[in-house]
């Protein structure tokens, strides 16, 4: 297997992803954060691109397969650059330049039978606000890191399905 190589693309993407959702899974898990809705929102397209990684690599070695590399290649530089704009809009919140969305608020939803039950629920409810990082190494927050993770993967899918089919007898 080449570094051009249909097969180590896939694995890019795979191992790339799986990279980012395992490290905020860690950090929720291990390190106890929290996410927030957008936290979760930015996982979505990297749970696909797994699998996506997945079935670039298992296409096949044949000529033919190519075109459909690059079909899939070209959907996980779209991918990546949902999660990376997804991310940047995070940022963007957690530092004041735009508010985020309704569910930014913390995730409390409808009503009580009474003030007692109001404030139980209240209390029993974690709030993780969108707008306030709950880590940051060098003043990049998580989302920060994600966004330019995202976009290195978004152009490094992108410089992988620009050179599939164009090396001359590149093997998988």
């Amino acid at each position: 297997m080449t570094l051009q190589s249909p097969r180590a693309a896939g694995l890019i993407v795979a191992l790339g992803s799986l990279g980012l959702l395992g490290g905020a899974l860690l950090f929720q898990y291990v390190g106890g954060l929290l996410p927030c809705a957008l936290c979760l929102w930015q996982r979505y397209p990297l749970a696909v691109l797994i699998g996506l990684g997945a079935l670039i690599v298992s296409v096949g070695d044949e000529p033919a397969a190519r075109r459909t590399q690059q079909g899939l290649l070209a959907l996980a530089v779209l991918l990546f650059a949902v999660d990376s704009g997804i991310a940047v809009f995070h940022v963007g919140v957690e530092q004041t330049w735009w508010k985020g969305v309704a569910a930014c608020g913390g995730g409390f939803t409808g009503g009580a039978e009474s003030i007692e039950a109001l404030r139980a629920r209240l209390l029993a409810t974690p709030i993780t606000r969108c707008d306030v990082p709950q880590w940051t190494l060098l003043g990049i927050s998580l989302a920060g890191f994600n966004a330019i993770l995202g976009a290195a993967l978004a152009l490094i899918s992108l410089w992988f399905a620009t050179r599939i089919g164009t090396t001359k007898g590149a093997t998988a």
